[in-house]
C-alpha cells in the first residue's frame, strides 16, 4: 500500500500510474491515513504550501518519524524539495524532512515559462527517460552516500542532477507521472517491495 501525500499538487497524475502498475495506493491526508502504508509519494505541487499545511495538518512530525525509520519516499519536483536537507531560494519557515543529503535549488530552472521537456538517460532504467520539468528545483550538492540517478544531457542546464537515490528515498526533479511512462515508479514499487 503507498500513500500519496494529497495536502496539494499533482495527486491524481501518481494514483493513475500506480493504478496502470496494479498497486493499491490512498490519499493522506490526515495522521489516520499513515497507518499501514508501505510507502509514500510525495507529488510535485508548491512546496512552500506543502510544508505549510504538514505543519497545520499536525503531519510534520509523524511523517519526519516514519521516513527517518527507513520508510520509502519517492518526491517527485515539489516532493524532492521536502526531502532535501537544504533547500536555497526558498521561505525561512518551510520545512523539509532532510532525508536526502542533497542541497536543491527551488525554481532552478526558471518561472512556468521555462518548462521544459527532455529525454534523460537514467541509472538502472534501460532506455531514455522522457522528462517534463515545471518550474523545476535540480541539485546543486550530493552528499557521500546519494547516488545521482539522472543528469540534463544538454542546454543551458546541462549536467543539473535531476534525479538522485539514497537508500529507501527516490527523488527526481521532473514529473513522470505525467508522461504515461511508468518506470520510475516500477523502480520505486520493487524499492517498497523489498522493505516488505
Amino acid at each position: 500500500m503507498i500513500g500519496i501525500l494529497a495536502l496539494q499538487g499533482g495527486v491524481r497524475e501518481h494514483e493513475q500510474t500506480l493504478d496502470r502498475i496494479g498497486v493499491a495506493h490512498r490519499q493522506v491526508r490526515r495522521i489516520e491515513h499513515l497507518e499501514g502504508i508501505d510507502g509514500l509519494i510525495l507529488p510535485g505541487g508548491e512546496s512552500t504550501t506543502m510544508s505549510k499545511l504538514l505543519g497545520l495538518g499536525g503531519l510534520l512530525e509523524p511523517l519526519r518519524e516514519l521516513l527517518s525509520g527507513g520508510l520509502p519516499v519517492y518526491g517527485t519536483c515539489a516532493g524532492m524539495i521536502l526531502l532535501a536537507r537544504q533547500v536555497l531560494d526558498t521561505r525561512a519557515d518551510a520545512h523539509s524532512f532532510g532525508v536526502l543529503d542533497v542541497t536543491v535549488r527551488r525554481n532552478a530552472f526558471g518561472r512556468q515559462v521555462d518548462s521544459f521537456e527532455t529525454d534523460l538517460d537514467f541509472s538502472g532504467i534501460t532506455d531514455p527517460v522522457h522528462a517534463v520539468f515545471i518550474r523545476a528545483p535540480w541539485v546543486e550538492r550530493v552528499g557521500p552516500d546519494v547516488e545521482v540517478l539522472a543528469v540534463v544531457p544538454d542546454g543551458p542546464a546541462e549536467g543539473a542532477v535531476v534525479a538522485v537515490r539514497s537508500g529507501n528515498a527516490l527523488a527526481t526533479s521532473f514529473h513522470p507521472e505525467c508522461t504515461g511512462d511508468t518506470r520510475v515508479h516500477e523502480l520505486f514499487r520493487d524499492m517498497v517491495a523489498a522493505t516488505v
